[in-house]
């Protein structure tokens, strides 16, 4: 049995705010501690309970985050970026199934540290349903038959999980007061409940369904501003709304939409502000 772990920061016990998460900040190598230790109770519990094969893709920021040297050594990791499907890189058919771990909200919901890819997002949709990075990568991962077996993140975090994926396993390393702070549990406690919570997902696989994406979706992103809904329009295929800072793109399938929203966000970063 394969598993795929894709692994974000803001999610990850005692990371509550800019500083453990830029690495240009004063908490940053703090927080990549604790992160690969988060990431090493999910992996060394998998490999107890019978897989033969853990990939561990890094997917936050510069996706460089995580401390090699102290990984699990039977991991494998993906680390660095540019990487064609971003944080499901390598995610693929062969895998029993994915687990999202330090994952966040999307934009429009409460939740610690919040957003959809970049900051200048507001809503995003396939077709009439609004995801974030859980929701669109689930779907991915639903495209290649994948189910997501287990999001760890706050309390916010495992009520979009739930009510996007039936029968997922949720593991709340730490509860949400506001966007940059949280009730959290120590790293020893949160490993304690990320390896009992990674058992019990395991041995209910047979039970969650993968997220299956609709055929040919559309894409529709809502940005902070019009600035960014031009930069965005600016790839071949796009349409934008005249009265409100929404892009949308027509795909031949789930793969096409994603990339499709990398380059759209990647290019709405360069909008300059006054």
């Amino acid at each position: 049995m394969k598993l795929y772990i894709s692994i974000d920061m803001e999610g990850i016990t005692g990371l509550v705010d800019p500083t453990f998460v830029d690495s240009r900040q004063y908490n940053y190598n703090r927080g990549q501690h604790i992160m690969t230790d988060e990431a090493n109770h999910v992996i060394g519990t998998a490999f107890e309970q019978g897989c033969k094969e853990v990939v561990v893709n890094d997917s936050h920021s510069k996706m460089n985050n995580l401390l090699i040297e102290r990984l699990h050594p039977e991991a494998q990791l993906i680390s660095g970026d540019v990487k064609p499907f971003s944080m499901v890189q390598g995610l693929d058919a062969s895998f029993a199934g994915a687990a999202f771990l330090g994952y966040h909200t999307r934009a429009a919901r409460k939740g610690v540290l919040s957003h959809t890819m970049i900051f200048g997002v507001r809503n995003m949709y396939i077709n009439d349903t609004a995801i974030g990075e859980l929701g669109f990568n689930a779907f991915v991962a639903g495209h290649y038959g994948v189910p997501v077996l287990l999001v760890a993140g706050d309390d916010e975090t495992a009520r979009e999980a739930e009510e996007l994926i039936p029968g997922v396993t949720t593991a709340v390393v730490k509860k949400y007061i506001s966007r940059t702070s949280a009730l959290c549990l120590t790293p020893e406690k949160s490993g304690e409940l990320l390896r009992a919570k990674t058992k019990k997902a395991l041995a209910n696989r047979a039970d969650v369904k993968p997220l299956v994406p609709p055929a040919n979706p559309v894409l529709s992103i809502e940005f902070a501003n019009y600035g960014q809904a031009e930069w965005a329009h600016l790839m071949p295929g796009t349409a934008i709304d005249a009265n409100s800072p929404v892009v949308t793109f027509q795909a031949k399938n789930i793969l096409e939409a994603y990339q499709a929203m990398l380059v759209m966000t990647e290019l709405a970063m360069r909008t300059a502000f006054c």
